[in-house]
């Protein structure tokens, strides 16, 4: 039991960086308190003793806001911050290192007994307000964005958002991945640039690096056919591209535009 609380406290500092003292975290921390209030009712609720369980639960959710039913799986290293508002189901199964945040709900969509609720693999991480409905299986590493509603399996690794929630980053998507690489070439973070995004500046984006990604294995054919038969194109390396350097440049001018601004006289 004491490792469970060692390995609880340990999990707030590696994510909360306003953690600062094990006394601080052991008595104020909500979250804390209705995980190990959980594990007290879980193990009355496997014993058969379930309004004591069911007590224990209500207790802990007068004391903490969050409701976490008896019969709910939890893994190792649960870490709900900011504690408020949370619901978790009978059925719910969280695997290890989890991360939920306030406003959460795993629920069900059924009135019907036996699995109703989420399935969450090792290391999800669930966002703000976020809800994930019905017996779903969120895979390994996924990400769910702030406010999602989540209806549908998500695989390991993804990335969700929107209601209903839809996939906008996915490890499996061969484009996506080539995308990804390109942009981080250019020192860009392609977070959420997909094929399926509503955002019109994502698509572009998207369209752009594919662009981009297309011209370059053309340039490269071409290159190497020229040169198999004596040409000399592009001996030298390719400069590197970095966004960094136009944020740059827009700064500069804009200081510049001001500086103009400020020492414009109309009367001359």
């Amino acid at each position: 039991m004491f490792n469970r609380i060692k390995e609880d406290i340990k999990s707030v500092f590696d994510r909360d960086p306003a953690a600062r003292t094990t006394f601080e975290v052991l008595t104020t921390y909500p979250g804390l308190h209705a995980i190990w209030g959980h594990c007290i009712s879980h193990w009355l609720w496997q014993r058969k003793v379930k309004w004591l369980a069911r007590f224990v639960s209500t207790f802990f959710r007068w004391l903490t806001g969050v409701e976490i039913h008896p019969g709910a799986t939890i893994g190792r290293r649960f870490f709900i911050d900011h504690g408020m508002g949370i619901v978790i189901g009978e059925t719910a199964e969280i695997g290890d290192d989890c991360t939920v945040y306030h406003g959460v709900t795993l629920g069900g969509t059924s009135w019907n007994a036996g699995k109703r609720h989420p399935t969450l693999g090792n290391n999800v991480v669930i966002g703000a307000g976020a809800k994930v409905l019905g017996p779903l299986m969120i895979g390994e590493n996924a990400r769910i964005g702030s406010n999602a509603v989540v209806i549908k399996d998500v695989p390991d690794g993804a990335t969700v958002i929107g209601i209903p929630g839809r996939i906008v980053s996915n490890p499996a998507d061969k484009e996506q991945a080539k995308r990804s690489k390109m942009a981080k070439e250019f020192g860009f973070d392609a977070y959420a640039v997909s094929t399926d995004s509503p955002d019109p500046v994502s698509k572009a984006i998207g369209r752009l690096l594919d662009h981009v990604n297309l011209l370059d294995g053309k340039l490269q054919e071409v290159t190497k056919a020229v040169n198999k038969v004596g040409g000399t194109v592009c001996e030298e390396s390719v400069p590197p591209v970095h966004v960094t350097e136009f944020v740059e440049y827009e700064k500069a001018a804009a200081e510049r535009r001001k500086l103009e601004k400020e020492t414009f006289d109309p009367k001359i």
